[in-house]
């Protein structure tokens, strides 16, 4: 059985990632922990999340509950989530990481240190939107320049980063099957008289509102069709789960950075 602490347990998705572990008879929730100060630091899950949690209670120091675990799921802050894996590192513990909006410093840490542990991190963990990443890929290559293609991403008012980083992985996937860079290649706005569309640009648009989850939407134009496809999460349990299913993979992989393509054997 693989030992689990949720960091950011009081936050929306280490809320649902906690609720969820209890179903699974892999993992075993040993540890959550929070920010200090944060008001629900010091309450037990066996009473806000999930009866089968009663004993676990949220923490606000990580390096305490580290010898306890194997694995650290983190959907913190950029900031707080390096911090969770700086202490996986340091006590040689896998970590899955869920966290978007890195800067590239960051991400160049987070490499460092995947040096020597192994981690698993995914902008979006469902197993149907990295079936999409796969599908887009092919479609693009089969495609060519021919269709433009346009991602729309929808998320919930509160969400920080923009565009998201599923968003981005997508467009990741899309400049690869067309051989360009998605740096120079994504268009993230337009406005007045911005000229005649580039070839092999990829347009991104980003929608902020209400409680919308996620939902990612690939167009493909082409001269008289097109082809849309769409992804829809209708709560947060397609992630949890993706980032349980991640946990219980990622424990005794050798050490580097992987990420949900890995897990589900679509990378190759």
């Amino acid at each position: 059985m693989k030992k689990v602490i949720v960091a950011g347990a009081a936050g929306r998705m280490g809320g649902t990632i906690s609720a969820l572990i209890p179903a699974y008879d892999e993992l075993r929730l040993v540890g959550a922990v929070e920010v200090p100060g944060h008001p629900k630091v010091g309450t037990d899950l066996g009473q806000s999340v999930h009866p089968d949690l009663a004993g676990v209670r949220i923490e606000d120091d990580i390096d305490k509950l580290m010898e306890k675990c194997d694995v650290v799921i983190s959907f913190a802050t950029p900031d707080g989530s390096l911090e969770h894996l700086r202490s996986a590192a340091e006590h040689g513990k896998s970590a899955v990481i869920g966290t978007t909006g890195f800067s590239a410093e960051q991400m160049d840490e987070i490499r460092r240190l995947c040096q020597q542990i192994s981690c698993v991190l995914a902008p979006n963990m469902s197993v149907g939107i990295n079936v999409l990443y796969k599908v887009v890929e092919e479609l693009a290559k089969m495609l060519g320049e021919s269709y433009d293609v346009e991602i729309i991403e929808s998320h919930h008012r509160m969400k920080k980063d923009a565009p998201s980083g599923t968003a981005l992985k997508i467009a990741g996937f899309v400049a690869k099957a067309l051989g360009v860079e998605p740096e120079k290649a994504s268009i993230f706005s337009r406005h007045g008289m911005v000229g005649e569309r580039p070839r092999k640009s990829i347009g991104i648009l980003s929608v902020r509102g209400g409680d919308i989850i996620a939902e990612h939407t690939v167009l493909f134009a082409g001269i008289g069709d097109r082809i849309e496809i769409t992804h829809r999460a209708h709560n947060r349990n397609a992630f949890a789960s993706g980032a349980l299913k991640a946990a219980a993979w990622v424990v005794g992989k050798p050490p580097g950075l992987y990420d949900m393509m890995d897990v589900l054997g679509l990378s190759k």
